[in-house]
């Protein structure tokens, strides 16, 4: 990981012509396969370049490569699912999808507008990855399940009428068109919004290395970009408007990445702490929360038997089908169960959650230590202190790991446990009760916490620092899913803000390594 290599290549536009020279920092990473099969000039240059694992692309507008025609991207218009406020489709169920629910906005007790008499300085996104397919591991159990159903019980009426018919044709971990989308109208959502910064200057991306964080990083460049173009279109000049720095980090076994956990032998063990722990809690709750839920599809469908984990998997097919629709089309998966019953799985994915990554897990917040000290890094503007998981490779090159004058904007992609993880290293579920695995408990009792609402697809957390008049101090806010978080660890005022220099003490548990020494024997 320590050898970087340069190469300068030429990228051919889509019209025929070619772009100006492309230089390539090679770090042993391959890309994408969607990428490669839509360009052949860059599937020519990888399989020669069959080591690398970490690539950063400064890419110069126009920046056609990277994307599909924009007419791909975006899909039909759903009045229920906006730009603004995610979606908002039967949100009495598509809220309690746990981390499968697709990105909508959080209610707010704070206002999250950026105050009147303040002025945005940095802003640091931190974003799940896109809406997907099932995983390949889960798509085995999905069509058994299906299987199953159809082999058990012979006669289908009413709302289950469709599964006669029904045919599993999900695909496996890749982006739906419908995640496409929401990265899309993520990246144009983070420009308006901070448009006073995104108008001069350009964001530092980073994506692990997983082909849907990847396109996802992609698809939020590319929204972000027809957002800037449009915004600047009858301007004489485009001020660093002209390329975008993208680093891609392997998620290969061994490769420090504050993106993907990995690393920490005891927490990946089979008998560590990684999801067995979540399992223990999991399992527990299901057996006191799922037998009515077994018990109302078993009478109401004669000749079936399904366990806990069966009824869940169909649950976990609302989801999935419903995403899978590139409009976000409800499935009728979804009406199977009842409100009630979609807040038990909700509860269900949030202990998975939380004991799987969180405060339930003694090394879950360890796992995000590497990634808040980045943060802290990138806050001051001085150099990153960490010796967990970060790539010092990458993060002691300025190209690489930019900090200081002129680097405001951040944009890093990863997947829904990084995000847990790295939200517990940052202590912003500080003030979360330790969860029942028992009895289910409400969003005030958890002091809104879920992961419907911390980590759904396309999740996205905004880290500002800003200036306001009549304070000294830079002032610190963190925005989870539109909702402002009170940042009581550092004495955090009516509208959710820290000073820097609190804010930065407040990590004591991340800028001190976490509990990492306990990772190893």
């Amino acid at each position: 990981m320590e050898k970087q290599n340069f190469n300068r290549i030429r990228v051919p536009h889509k019209a025929g012509r070619f772009q100006s020279e492309l230089p390539v920092h090679r770090f042993e990473r391959s890309p994408s396969r969607k990428l490669l099969k839509e360009d052949s000039s860059l599937r020519r240059l990888w399989v020669a370049l069959a080591t690398i694992t970490a690539v950063v692309f400064f890419i110069r507008h126009p920046i056609s490569w990277l994307r599909t025609d924009i007419s791909q991207v975006q899909r039909p218009g759903n009045p229920c699912d906006t730009r603004q406020h995610g979606y908002q489709c039967r949100p009495e169920i598509s809220h309690y999808w746990g981390q499968y629910s697709p990105y909508f906005s959080v209610p707010s007790e704070i206002n999250n507008t950026v105050p009147d008499t303040c002025k945005i300085t940095f802003v640091q996104i931190l974003s799940r990855h896109g809406a997907r397919d099932p995983t390949a591991y889960k798509t085995i159990y999905y069509r058994n399940l299906v299987k199953k159903i159809k082999s058990d019980v012979e006669v289908f009426d009413g709302k289950y009428a469709f599964l006669k018919d029904y045919e599993y044709t999900l695909g496996e971990d890749q982006l739906s068109k419908f995640g496409e989308q929401e990265l899309y109208d993520s990246g144009i959502k983070y420009y308006e919004r901070y448009r006073d910064l995104a108008v001069d200057y350009m964001p530092f991306v980073r994506a692990s290395g997983q082909d849907r964080v990847v396109m996802s990083a992609q698809y939020w460049i590319e929204g972000f970009h027809q957002a800037k173009m449009s915004d600047l279109m009858n301007k004489d000049s485009i001020k660093d408007g002209r390329h975008y720095d993208f680093v891609v980090i392997s998620e290969a076994p061994g490769s420090n990445n504050t993106l993907n956990h990995g690393l920490c032998k005891n927490f990946e063990s089979d008998t560590g702490h990684n999801g067995h722990l979540a399992a223990i809690a999991q399992d527990k709750y299901a057996k006191e929360a799922f037998p009515v839920i077994q018990e109302r599809l078993e009478r109401e469908l004669p000749g079936l038997k399904v366990s806990s984990e069966e009824a869940s998997y169909l649950m976990d097919l609302c989801a999935f089908e419903t995403v899978h629709s590139p409009t976000g089309e409800i499935s009728p998966f979804c009406d199977l169960f009842n409100e009630d019953e979609w807040r038990i799985y909700d509860w269900y994915q949030t202990l998975g959650k939380w004991y799987g990554f969180s405060h339930g897990n003694p090394l879950g917040p360890t796992q995000g230590v590497g990634f808040a000290n980045e943060l802290i890094a990138r806050l001051t503007g001085k150099p990153l202190q960490d010796h967990t998981s970060t790539n010092h490779t990458l993060d002691d090159h300025p190209e690489t790991f930019p900090l200081g004058k002129g680097h405001v904007l951040f944009a890093d992609f990863s997947h829904d446990n990084d995000m847990t993880d790295i939200f517990s290293a940052l202590e912003m579920f500080h003030n979360v009760p330790q969860l029942s695995n028992t009895t289910r408990m409400s969003i005030e009792e958890t002091h809104g916490y879920s992961a419907a609402r911390t980590v759904p697809f396309a999740a996205r957390a905004y880290f500002e620092k800003m200036k306001c008049d009549g304070i000294d101090d830079e002032l610190v806010r963190v925005v989870l899913n539109d909702r402002v978080l009170p940042l009581e660890t550092c004495e955090g005022d009516s509208l959710g803000r820290c000073t820097l220099d609190n804010f930065v003490e407040s990590l004591s548990f991340a800028r001190h390594g976490g509990k990492w020494d306990e990772c190893f024997d």
